[in-house]
C-alpha cells in the first residue's frame, strides 16, 4: 500500500465522504492544527519517560491523545455520516483533573511566564498551540460548518489543563515557576469586593 496519493498536488483533499475542499479550507486548518497539537503532545510524552515522578500525568496525556484523534475525526466527518466520537465524559474528566491538581503548586498570586523545566515549557507551548486551535474551531463555526459543540468545549478546557500541568510538572521536578515581574496581583479586583 502506498502512503502517498498524488491527490493533493493541485492543493486539494477530501472531507471524510468524499467533499472536495482545499487544503486552506478552514475544516482542513483546524484538524491539521489538531494533529499538531498530538503531535507535539507526542514528543512531550516521550519525554516524560525518563521521569518517574510524572508516570500518572504521562499516562493522562497518552489519554488526551485519544480524545484528540476523536475531535480530529469529528471535524474532518460530515455530521449526518456517523454520531461524533467527542463525549461530555472527556471533558468532565480533564476538569476533574485539574480540580485534583490545582491546589498542589504554590497558590497562583501573580501571572507567570512560561518556563522553568523543559518539560514544563513544552505544555506551555501545547497551551498556546491548544488556543490557536480553538480559535480555528471557531472559525469553522463562524463559516457555517457544523463543528461537535463537545469538542470545542473539550478544546478549550484542555488548554486550562496544559497551563495547570505545566506549573504541576515544575513544581514535581523542584523547578520554580518565573514570575512577570510587573504583573498585578491576580483576583485582586474580586478579592477587594469579597473580602478575602
Amino acid at each position: 500500500m502506498r502512503i502517498y496519493t498524488k491527490y493533493g498536488d493541485t492543493g486539494f483533499t477530501r472531507l471524510y465522504g468524499g467533499d472536495r475542499v482545499s487544503k486552506t479550507h478552514c475544516r482542513v486548518e483546524a484538524y491539521g492544527t489538531m494533529d499538531e497539537v498530538c503531535s507535539l503532545l507526542g514528543r512531550i510524552v516521550s519525554e516524560m519517560r525518563d521521569y518517574p515522578a510524572l508516570d500518572d500525568l504521562r499516562e493522562e496525556c497518552e489519554e488526551i491523545q485519544q480524545h484528540l484523534f476523536d475531535c480530529g475525526s469529528d471535524l474532518a466527518t460530515p455530521r449526518e455520516l456517523r454520531p461524533y466520537k467527542q463525549e461530555e465524559a472527556n471533558v468532565t474528566w480533564l476538569e476533574e483533573k485539574m480540580d485534583a491538581y490545582i491546589p498542589i503548586p504554590e497558590a497562583l498570586a501573580y501571572f507567570i511566564i512560561p518556563g522553568g523545566h523543559p518539560l514544563a515549557s513544552s505544555f506551555h507551548m501545547a497551551r498556546t498551540m491548544t488556543r490557536r486551535l480553538e480559535r480555528k474551531m471557531v472559525a469553522v463555526i463562524e463559516a457555517q460548518e457544523a463543528v461537535n459543540p463537545v469538542g470545542l468545549k473539550y478544546i478549550n478546557r484542555l488548554s486550562d489543563y496544559f497551563f495547570v500541568i505545566a506549573r504541576l510538572v515544575n513544581h514535581r521536578l523542584g523547578v520554580p515557576d518565573t514570575v512577570y515581574k510587573r504583573s498585578a496581583k491576580i483576583f485582586k479586583s474580586r478579592q477587594r469586593k469579597t473580602g478575602e
